[in-house]
């Protein structure tokens, strides 16, 4: 009797999946730039647990918008508005708390009711209208500057016991020594903002992996016609996930408040593309349907690795870092060429 059941994949044939080559490149090279830091400056702390957990918290934000930034590119889109998004978040959370004395968590609900608006606003634009999301998103990074220099032109400090406390709060590392309990040296901390960062993560991952939602985000950017014949819905997947990314944007707003605790409205110039260069340098296809949230991870971590080898050496200038990123990208994006190529031939054969 014949068994007509489908064969389980065994745990290693799915590790070695070809779709992952891209996650597994950054890791590679991640490492490999890790290890040469520590062989160089390994001496001045650069392996300590310090200086790995400030990879997380000082790039914390980057991370946060990095997510939704994801899904965007898996659909085959992509946002220019999350900087701006998130420094508005910044501008209502310290002109509404220190100007006008609104309870700070007032001003974050408020913020996060205007960012996924705009998100929400913006996909539906791309879709029902057909407005490229290269011009539908920029125009929404040119409105948030706008309104963030009608609110002002100055930085706005924040004090607030609330945010003071949320700043503050802290998960320091101990280790036992002579049977004592003491903070390693120097002290390794994690912070709220690294909190929200992974939790971001592995709701990200979640939706992604577990949900039929993930699922219609995979096939729409797989190819978006054929995602419509299949009868998935994707006018609101993708309005969905512009939405969602607002909710990102406006959290990696809220970490970047609790790491300056200010508001500026040029806070954060420039900021989508670091965002988006974290995303595709961890896997992310710029032509949709391949992306993974361990890569994104991965991405932002890689990312934030060149500026710290930079401070450790002392004699580089900081815009080195600005260099080394863009060869990371360059090479990222043809690799995603070849491998895009390489799948397309095989599918012809």
């Amino acid at each position: 009797m014949l068994n007509t059941q489908p064969k389980r994949r065994s745990l290693l044939s799915r590790i070695l999946n070809p779709k992952y080559i891209m996650v597994y490149s950054t890791i590679a090279v991640f490492l490999v730039i890790y290890i040469v830091g520590a062989i160089a400056y390994g001496s001045k702390g650069f392996t300590t647990l310090r200086t790995f957990l400030l990879l997380f918290s000082d790039n914390a934000y980057i991370g946060i918008s990095a997510v939704g930034m994801t899904m965007v590119l898996i659909t085959g889109g992509i946002d220019l508005s999350v900087a701006a998004v998130a420094s508005l978040t910044g501008m209502f959370i310290a002109y509404g708390n220190s100007i006008l004395g609104i309870d700070p968590f007032v001003c974050i609900a408020f913020s996060i009711v205007v960012g996924v608006g705009l998100g929400l606003l913006m996909g539906a634009t791309i879709h029902y209208l057909n407005v490229p999301p290269f011009i539908t998103t920029l125009t929404g990074n040119f409105l948030a500057r706008g309104v963030c220099s009608l609110i002002s032109r100055e930085s706005i400090p924040i004090s607030n016991e609330a945010i003071d406390a949320l700043a503050g709060w802290k998960i320091t590392f101990y280790h036992l020594v002579d049977g004592q309990w003491e903070k390693i040296k120097p002290v390794a901390t994690i912070n709220f903002s690294v909190l929200l960062f992974l939790a971001m993560i592995i709701i990200g991952a979640i939706i992604m992996q577990k949900t039929r939602f993930g699922r219609n985000v995979y096939a729409i950017g797989g190819n978006e016609q054929s995602a419509k014949l299949m009868g998935l819905p994707v006018a609101r997947t993708k309005v969905l996930v512009y939405g969602f990314n607002g909710l990102c944007s406006v959290l990696a707003g809220v970490a970047y408040v609790l790491y300056v605790k200010s508001g500026w409205n040029l806070a954060l110039q420039g900021g989508e593309l670091d965002v988006i260069s974290a995303t595709v340098i961890g896997g992310t296809l710029l032509t949709g349907g391949v992306g993974y949230m361990f890569g994104t991870l991965f991405g932002v971590l890689l990312k934030g690795t060149i500026p710290a080898l930079i401070t450790f050496n002392g004699t580089l200038s900081s815009w080195w870092g600005k260099i080394a990123t863009g060869a990371l990208l360059l090479l990222f994006i043809l690799l995603q060429r070849a491998v895009v190529s390489g799948s397309e031939r095989k599918k012809k054969v």
